[in-house]
């Protein structure tokens, strides 16, 4: 018997605007579903619906039973027997989930005593016990620290402690690692896999990250529109789709072992749900159209071998084996002429040589004093080349933002050089600095705060060139909005009206306006959806090569960048740890920072993800107000386990510089024990041989 039935579930907010039509799955006990889609598909509203979490002002209708009972109109002194008891939510963002005036481990004992009749002492060892389960280091004294003492990655881990902590029959996790580093990330789902075999639990696996689906789903449901448009066992669902939103989907996603070409698009936007196409709602974006979608929506039909799919062209696409590069028109990006030219001949557009940035560590409100120095950029050196693009990769807090803003500023750096464009930042005057502007510009992480909502985007665009005192504005602002997929006409509409990717490229257009030598990009494409991303991704490519730009890219995402940089940077506590090509730091990573990093990242591929090798790092990054000494990283490494003592001893003591690697021409590592090894598709039994 099913743990969870969900039929016909609808759920309709004031307006008539229904954000949920007609949801149904089932979940086996010990089973993972992944239900994913884009933003607005609905994936949140259904698992809330489930939870009764949803405002008062929502209507909803359907099935909902947990064990045969059935929750959808029970009384909220019910519901709160079954909720943390029988069926437990796993929240995106853990810091608005906990509150913050009360300790992790008091909150988690309420849990307990809410569903047990226990004492408070019985609850509290329970919760220590659910911290130490789920990889918290000294959980007896990090129960009575308050939430906003806990790293990311230790508060989502605290929240699963307190999903578990009745051994819930149901978990319904909602996008778990969202906001997390690929190491906390790889962490938190081990910690997943291991509650699950505690309390042997079904899942449901909300999120946007089709590789996590990959390797922990089961079953997979697509959503679109509000309703499911196929569900099937997750192999089928990725290497044999049979719906075209499902093939787009899977088609955009950027994939680290390094598949070449272009990505595929799904072009324009989710309807909305106040205003949805008639027939098919996917039917305007689908290369795979005809008359009779716009005629009635298809109903999600039995496909055989468990699958279900809602779509009059399924068995087509089954008969003639079409794939999403088949169905989606794959975009031709013209090459650049600049690469024929060797590295080393092409111009240096921008230079580092151990560039330091250190901020005081202040104390006291009144009578301030320095107690300490945060080493945010402790020496870094690389270079761009004319044409290039350096990737800045590494955890949260390594340093890469503060780099970006200290080459912006095009200050003085308190140690080092910044050479931009063959001029050195500490000679600067303001008039140079303001010339200097023209050639050295960024596109923000989230477009939205990036661009004033007051402004017609036309005028944001024109703002430089204006500043600048160029002629002919309106024609260059058209010609920009073409240049970015735009249409001149929408000059006069503001930001809040167009989509996510949209305004990414609306900023992408403004950054280019002074027809700059040198781009930073912060994040472009993190805030989203992986098939608006890679429309965006496509567009970055295709003006470097048309225009001969350089690109400086920061990231989080290392499959975006295998796809668009040519060299990488790993950076670790405010130092480089390894650099060199793409090609050479993700097949023959040499520095174990790198080995954890790749090996963390999830693929897109069920077989591939079942077989892989993790190196999961143990802990949290040390704070840069205290960095250890000598290796950095060797309170985190793998390999510092098993070094004999002279050897761990060097580490201690000694700080490794970049060196060059034997077996490439450019690819060094700050290790003195880098040894080049092969993670991203490194498989237990490759390993073992």
């Amino acid at each position: 018997m099913s743990i969870l039935e969900v039929k016909d579930l609808t759920v309709t907010f004031p307006g008539g605007i229904e954000a949920v039509r007609g949801v149904s799955y089932e979940v086996e006990r010990g089973e993972v579903l992944g239900i994913v889609g884009e933003s607005g598909s609905g994936k949140s509203v259904t698992s809330l619906a489930v939870m009764g979490l949803l405002p008062k002002n929502a209507a909803v209708s359907g099935s909902v039973k947990l064990h045969g009972q059935e929750l959808l109109g029970l009384r909220e002194e019910e519901l709160v027997k079954v909720r943390g008891k029988a069926i437990s939510m796993i929240f995106q963002d853990p810091l608005s989930a906990f509150t913050p005036v009360y300790t992790i481990g008091d909150q988690i004992a309420e849990a307990v005593r809410v569903h047990q009749k226990v004492g408070k002492d019985k609850a509290i060892k329970r919760a220590v016990e659910l911290l130490d389960l789920v990889g918290i280091p000294n959980p007896d004294l990090r129960a009575k620290a308050f939430p906003h003492e806990f790293s990311g990655g230790m508060r989502q881990r605290a929240m699963i402690a307190m999903a578990i902590a009745n051994d819930p029959d149901l978990l319904i996790c909602d996008e778990p690692t969202t906001a997390l580093d690929v190491t906390i990330q790889a962490q938190v789902l081990e910690v997943l896999k291991t509650a699950q075999q505690e309390t042997g639990a079904g899942i449901v696996m909300i999120t946007h990250d089709l590789g996590v689906i990959a390797g922990m789903a089961d079953r997979v449901l697509v959503m679109y529109a509000g309703r499911p448009v196929e569900q099937a066992p997750v192999d089928d669902i990725y290497y044999r789709p049979r719906m075209p939103y499902t093939m787009g989907l899977l088609a955009s996603v950027p994939r680290i072992d390094g598949e070449e070409g272009a990505l595929v698009p799904i072009e324009g936007n989710p309807p909305s749900p106040a205003a949805l196409p008639p027939g098919c709602p996917f039917a305007p974006r689908c290369p795979m159209k005809v008359d009779m979608c716009d005629e009635e929506e298809p109903a999600l039909v039995p496909f055989g071998g468990g699958r279900h799919v809602a779509c009059i062209r399924a068995h087509e696409i089954e008969h003639k084996g079409l794939t999403g590069a088949d169905v989606f028109p794959v975009p031709v990006i013209p090459p650049s002429e600049v690469v024929n030219v060797p590295r080393a001949e092409r111009a240096t557009v921008l230079e580092l040589d151990g560039m330091k940035r250190h901020y005081p560590l202040m104390k006291g409100a009144i009578m301030k004093r320095r107690v300490g120095t945060v080493y945010a950029v402790d020496g870094i050196s690389f270079d761009i080349a004319e044409g290039e693009t350096l990737a800045l990769v590494g955890e949260s807090g390594c340093g890469k933002t503060t780099t970006l803003q200290q080459i912006m500023q095009l200050e003085p750096p308190q140690d080092g050089r910044v050479v931009v464009l063959g001029k050195d930042s500490a000679t600067l005057d303001k008039a140079a600095r303001k010339a200097l502007r023209r050639d050295l510009q960024i596109v923000f992480q989230d477009p939205m705060a990036a661009l004033d909502p007051r402004m017609p985007i036309g005028d944001i665009i024109a703002e430089p060139l204006r500043a600048h005192g160029k002629k002919d504005v309106a024609a260059k602002v058209a010609e920009l909005l073409q240049l970015v997929g735009l249409a001149p006409e929408h000059a006069e509409r503001y930001p809040q009206q167009f989509s996510g990717g949209q305004r990414q490229r609306i900023g992408i257009a403004r950054a280019l306006a002074l027809e700059p030598k040198l781009l930073v990009l912060d994040e472009p494409v993190s805030a989203l959806d992986v098939s608006i991303q890679a429309g965006v991704i496509n567009l970055l490519e295709e003006l470097k090569n048309r225009l001969g730009l350089s690109y400086l890219f920061v990231a989080h995402d290392l499959a975006v960048v295998r796809h668009l940089a040519d060299r990488v940077a790993v950076m670790y506590l405010g130092r480089i740890a390894e650099i060199g090509t793409v090609a050479n730091v993700y097949d023959r990573p040499a520095h174990p920072y790198t080995q954890a990093l790749l090996s963390a990242i999830p693929l897109p591929d069920p077989e591939m993800e079942r077989t892989r090798k993790r190196i999961l790092l143990e802990g949290d990054l040390p704070s840069p107000a205290n960095p250890p000494s000598g290796c950095r990283f060797r309170t985190r490494c793998p390999k510092f386990a098993r070094l004999n003592e002279a050897e761990r001893q060097r580490c201690v003591d000694e700080e490794p510089s970049v060196v060059q690697q034997a077996n490439a021409v450019d690819h060094g590592a700050a290790c003195h024990y880098a040894e080049e090894i092969e993670v991203i598709t490194a498989s237990d039994n490759q390993e073992e041989e």
